[in-house]
């Protein structure tokens, strides 16, 4: 079974290349902590993708399909200690769990590169 995880995050934030890497870090980790899957993901090498979306709009009406597919998935939300204001939603962490079910929803989204 092909299991991933991918953590999709708003490009609206422009955020700088440290904060959106512990944003990811973040929501990596809040969504392993709520998967079922984790254990045989980290057996196949722990697979991830990350993917922008374009805004808060967006990002909440993924976060809200990943739930109705019963994907475990995190939302994370900025402490408010540097630039961004407490409580900004930054990112999404879905799974780990099947890439087809994932890639239901994330599929039209763009890699961060």
């Amino acid at each position: 079974m092909a299991l991933k995880q991918v953590i999709v995050v708003r490009k609206d934030l422009k955020l700088k290349k440290g904060k959106l890497a512990i944003q990811v870090a973040h929501a990596s980790i809040l969504a392993y902590k709520k998967s079922k899957l984790k254990e045989d993901w980290e057996k196949e090498g722990q697979k991830k993708v990350a993917l922008w979306c374009n805004d808060l709009k967006e990002l909440l009406d993924i976060f809200q399909k990943a739930k109705e597919e019963k994907l475990s998935v995190s939302i994370v939300k900025d402490a408010g200690l540097t630039h961004l204001p407490k409580g900004t939603i930054t990112c999404i962490g879905i799974g780990p769990d099947k890439e087809e079910k994932i890639d239901k929803i994330t599929k039209k989204l763009k890699l961060i590169n």
